[in-house]
């Protein structure tokens, strides 16, 4: 249990993605299909940001002081701002598939008057 507890973010993170896979998975209905990507990338960006923290660690910025004077510097006692760049890019990314998966919805609304996937399906059979 005091494993659960140190690392509940990850729990938090698997239990997310399984919402969000079962409901792109299972769902017919294609706005359900949307909302459950966009659940599954949240646990996708919780989970790059939680591997990327660190406790107490310090903002890697240096002044112009320590630029001029280096110090003997320890990189364990950084943290590594990549991870939170490349997350902030997959929220971008992912609002603008989330926009054009909703603008098919749509699409698809306005040609089939419907939303779910097996009537879609059969319409277009006929």
């Amino acid at each position: 249990m005091e494993n659960l507890i140190a690392n509940f973010n990850y729990v938090i993170v698997v239990i997310l993605m399984m919402i969000g896979l079962w409901a792109m998975l299972a769902q017919k209905n294609l706005i359900k299909k949307c909302i459950g990507m966009a659940i599954f990338q949240t646990g996708i960006i919780l989970f790059f940001i939680s591997i990327g923290a660190k406790n107490e660690a310090k903002v890697p910025i240096l002044s112009k002081f320590v630029a001029e004077n280096p110090p003997a510097i320890i990189v364990n006692d950084y943290a590594n701002p990549l991870t939170q760049i490349l997350m902030l890019t997959a929220i971008v990314v992912g609002v603008a598939i989330l926009g054009v998966g909703l603008a098919l919805a749509q699409k698809i609304y306005q040609q089939y008057s419907t939303f779910d996937e097996d009537e879609i399906l059969e319409n277009q059979r006929k």
